[in-house]
């Protein structure tokens, strides 16, 4: 009963509470107190629409930059030394990406982005094999580049604003089309980091609900769901991504056949 006469300023001050310290250990976690391998903190909200405005008090929405600075003031404190140029972002959503951390007592995930690889492969040439669906090449070199490497399907897609989308990694528009018509003409993009020496996934507005689904398949039999187009995976040797619901593409650092 009493709840509902609380005041929305203690809600405020009690979420921003809540998340920055839940922010501060998995900050010390991901880590292990040292920050300098964070380069981003993806913060995500899942709120009903009569709480935003509390989420959007409390995370300074209208001004990222004041929360960003709380934030770095929390790492200064423990002693985390986060990298100069360390990016923050939020969003609200009505589902989390399964890489993020939930939080238990608030309506928000968190996701830390790392330079760390685990083992950093020292071939930085790689390859991209495609097992389910028809495609312009069965195999595609992945080089270190600043270039996105665009997958989707037909070479050439004509986006709203006259904009044109290249797909490097192209499946065709005619044949096996049962496969290919699950492919979105904006799927999903693959990324170099030279900090890590490694390849990461990234899914676009056409790879994540409510369009076209997008998922990997790690070596180790994980199955991860890509739920918004902020939050990569860094692509392992044999990892399989599942575009749609049927065309599958392999990365590998061989170049073999199968």
């Amino acid at each position: 009963m009493f709840k509902l006469f609380k005041e929305p300023a203690a809600d405020v001050k009690k979420i921003r509470n809540i998340l920055l310290q839940f922010i501060k250990e998995k900050l010390q976690r991901a880590e292990g107190g040292e920050g300098a391998n964070i380069n981003g903190i993806y913060l995500y909200v899942n709120c009903n629409e009569s709480e935003r405005y509390l989420y959007e008090s409390a995370v300074h929405a209208a001004n990222p930059e004041k929360f960003r600075n709380e934030v770095q003031r929390i790492a200064d404190d423990y002693a985390i030394q986060l990298p100069v140029s360390w990016k923050y972002e939020i969003a609200f959503t009505d589902k989390f990406p399964e890489q993020s951390y939930v939080a238990t007592e608030i309506k928000t995930a968190l996701f830390i982005s790392t330079r760390k690889a685990g083992i950093i492969n020292k071939k930085s040439c790689a390859y991209i094999r495609i097992l389910g669906g028809n495609a312009e090449k069965e195999m595609y070199v992945l080089e270190p580049s600043k270039e996105k490497i665009n997958i989707g399907r037909e070479t050439k897609v004509q986006l709203n604003g006259g904009f044109v989308r290249k797909n490097s990694i192209a499946f065709t528009a005619s044949g096996s089309m049962d496969i290919n018509r699950c492919v979105s003409r904006q799927h999903a993009h693959i990324e170099w980091e030279p900090s890590s020496g490694s390849f990461l996934i990234f899914a676009d507005e056409g790879g994540i609900p409510p369009h076209n689904k997008m998922k990997v398949h790690t070596a180790e039999g994980s199955f991860i769901k890509m739920q918004a187009i902020e939050v990569g995976h860094r692509l392992k040797e044999g990892d399989q991504v599942i575009l749609g619901d049927k065309a599958v593409l392999e990365f590998t650092y061989s170049g073999s056949e199968i």
